[in-house]
């Protein structure tokens, strides 16, 4: 007697966990030991440029070249963990039936842009192979390679998680369709080619809308749009597409993004992080609210060093929640708090939104770094007010206050640890060294500390924490690529020129404009997160801010601002529920507590555009 296959069985066989554990392999050895030769090579060639005198001329080029390798094997290890970006609003509560279906069309069209990426990624390739680099005098061939080579890697990863994820049927179905659709744009292709502008709207609001709420990884919706578009509405070669992929990872600015990453998780396993809340709550701990004035002044501190605000927020609120229950504060309001302390640390330096910032407006870093730190400041004041009233009746039996030897001696332990981010911020502040360079300065600085001060130093944790660091670096990296290609299109499709005359065009001039730009940029950070909204919009507004008189330090605080608000503020923003997740509260809970801290950071929002000396007044 046979007995038929269940259609809703993954179709899996028992090769593909053999294919998984290969493709780790291929992938994750040699990213952990490129970040390790990016720290060498970046830390190297600042100590024999600043301390010797002796700058070594091919540390850059070198630098570059593996960073665009560690790039795509770091899209590659986010796309086997499911690490990628993506939004989960609209499929979160589907039915596990529904949700795999979706799933399974989600991956299918993942595959779809991979395919279509690797045969113009293989052009581009034989069209790099005979030129040389300028330094090390070796084939370009080696930076286009790292895209070819990352396409085919994800595009096996995509295939291999497909098969053991979903069912035979499910695979089918999404497959047909996928394959249906893109049968049906190429035979219309004619048609389309005609309707100019209207293909924006197709390809960049219908498909690309469609591909994020279904919830496709942000950098693959990007680059499946932006592909289509140039595909079957053009006759641009699409050679372009990985050309431009390239181009947009390729500024050396951003190799600051894993190498402060790995920073953050350096700090935490140090105990750094842990010496600085002990002295916050050593001082403050004592006053009515006290400990949420330590979460506040904690995530000023250690924020943006790690360039992933679940890692700042993991690093303080375990420290401090417990006690703070203990106190009488409700799960919401701590939520609450954590979420809009996240909003407000956007702009402290050196946050990695804001090195994206001056990656792809050219903005200088050194000016967005001045320029950070008081709108944060602004933020916290407000937010401390709200944790006054809050706070005004707790109840302090029991809670003893520090003696002033206790203080010193938390103090004395700190002292390292409150070192590092005036050490960071000072040395590019003062062109001591470049964002890039001062992280690998950090890097070293907090090895020392957790040996020889801290003594707090596993070892074994090293290679996780450097998967870590290139998985999420390639997710952000892969985003800014395929976001780069984005805004290329929309600039040669004369959208750059229609969105300047629209937003010149808005009543009320310059706060007109700032106002508008806040508001969309609240709704971009809820819906694609900070960096995509930064690296797909930032290049075509931030002409148009310096046309209407704005300066490019005021609005690049506005606008990070205003996307920090989105990003933590539900019911869109996948930070608030990555603020639940940390603090272990549901989001229903927390949902109708998280208003006042909103407010607070919206007030802030508004001060910021309004008052440009918060923004620019020590430029």
């Amino acid at each position: 007697m046979s007995i038929a296959a269940d259609p809703l069985v993954p179709a899996a066989p028992a090769t593909f966990p053999r294919l998984d554990r290969l493709l780790a392999w291929i992938t994750e050895l040699p990213a952990a030991a490129l970040v390790m030769a990016e720290i060498v090579i970046l830390g190297g060639g600042a100590f024999a440029r600043y301390a010797l005198h002796a700058p070594i001329p091919w540390t850059d080029e070198l630098a570059s070249i593996l960073f665009l390798w560690l790039a795509m094997l770091g899209s590659c290890i986010a796309l086997r963990r499911g690490a990628h970006m993506q939004l989960t609003t609209f499929v979160k509560d589907l039915s596990p039936e529904r949700r795999a279906w979706v799933d399974a069309l989600g991956l299918c069209l993942v595959v779809g842009f991979l395919l279509m990426l690797v045969g113009p990624a293989w052009e581009r390739l034989h069209e790099e192979l005979e030129v040389s680099t300028p330094v090390l005098e070796i084939s370009e061939g080696w930076r286009a390679a790292a895209v070819c080579v990352g396409a085919v890697l994800m595009l096996v990863t995509a295939v291999t998680r497909l098969l053991e994820q979903s069912a035979r049927k499910q695979i089918i179905v999404s497959a047909v369709a996928v394959a249906v659709a893109g049968a049906a744009f190429w035979a219309l292709a004619p048609a389309l080619s005609s309707l100019g502008n209207l293909n924006l709207v197709i390809f960049f609001l219908l498909m690309l809308v469609g591909c994020i709420v279904i919830g496709v990884p942000i950098a693959f919706a990007f680059g499946l749009a932006t592909m289509s578009y140039l595909a079957f509405s053009t006759s641009t070669p699409l050679s372009i597409m990985p050309n431009r992929v390239q181009e947009g990872m390729s500024h050396l600015i951003l190799l600051a993004v894993p190498l402060f990453v790995f920073l953050g998780a350096l700090i935490e396993m140090t105990g750094l992080a842990r010496a600085m809340i002990n002295f916050l709550v050593g001082l403050i701990g004592h006053v009515r609210g006290g400990l949420q004035y330590v979460l506040l002044g904690a995530m000023y501190i250690v924020s943006g060093i790690s360039g992933a605000k679940a890692a700042d927020m993991a690093a303080v609120a375990p420290a401090l929640f417990p006690e703070m229950k203990k106190r009488g504060s409700k799960d919401g309001d701590l939520i609450g708090l954590l979420s809009a302390s996240g909003a407000m640390s956007e702009t402290i330096p050196p946050s990695i939104v804001l090195i994206t910032v001056g990656s792809v407006t050219g903005v200088s870093i050194t000016a967005l770094f001045i320029g950070g730190l008081i709108p944060a400041v602004v933020g916290l004041v407000l937010m401390a007010g709200v944790v006054w009233f809050q706070t005004r009746k707790e109840d302090m039996t029991g809670v003893k206050r520090a003696t002033r030897a206790d203080i010193l001696k938390l103090l004395g332990i700190a002292l390292p640890a409150l070192a590092l981010p005036v050490i960071i911020r000072t040395a590019v502040v003062e062109g001591v060294a470049t964002a890039t360079e001062v992280s690998t300065i950090g890097i070293f600085y907090t090895l020392l500390a957790g040996l020889f001060v801290y003594r707090q130093f596993d070892w074994r944790r090293i290679y996780p924490m450097l998967l870590d660091t290139a998985s999420l670096s390639g997710a952000i990296l892969l985003i800014v690529g395929c976001a780069t290609a984005m805004a290329w299109a929309l600039t040669q499709s004369g959208f750059a020129q229609d969105l300047v005359k629209i937003m010149t065009a808005v009543p009320g001039g310059k706060m007109g404009f700032l106002l508008v730009s806040a508001l969309a940029f609240v709704i971009l950070g809820s819906l694609l997160e900070g960096i995509p909204a930064i690296v797909l919009f930032g290049p075509l507004l931030f002409p148009i801010a310096k046309l209407v008189g704005v300066h490019e330090v005021h609005y690049a605080m506005v606008v990070i601002f205003a996307m920090g608000l989105g990003l933590f503020a539900p019911p869109f923003g996948v930070g608030f529920y990555a603020a639940c997740a940390i603090g272990r509260v549901s989001p229903d809970v927390a949902m109708p507590r998280v208003w006042p801290h909103m407010a607070a950071l919206f007030v802030a929002l508004l001060l910021l555009v309004f008052v440009p000396w918060f923004s620019i007044g020590f430029l």
